[in-house]
């Protein structure tokens, strides 16, 4: 059996993922020893909802959506949090 190394101390989360971007996890974690775990009371954050919009609309949010290449139903949501239906 391979002797794993220490996880050293981590001063912020920063330096954490400094870490573990530059280094093999399996020379610190065993991950044959790894626990499924399941969390089936997790809640979305969000609620689906079905909304029928002009095609127009749907096309002018997709063309904006691919300018910032974003998704457009993101590009939907960010319009309706700021109130405004154009963008």
């Amino acid at each position: 059996m391979k002797k794993l190394k220490t996880i050293p101390h981590f001063k912020t989360e920063a330096e954490e993922r400094a870490f573990w971007s530059r280094v093999d996890s399996t020379e610190y974690v065993d991950y044959s020893k790894a626990q499924r775990w399941v969390f089936p009371n997790l809640k979305l954050s969000s609620v689906p909802i079905t909304i029928r919009l002009p095609e127009s609309l749907i096309m002018r949010a997709k063309l904006r959506a691919h300018q910032q290449d974003i998704p457009y139903q993101s590009l939907i949501k960010q319009w309706i949090f700021k109130g405004t239906a154009l963008g």
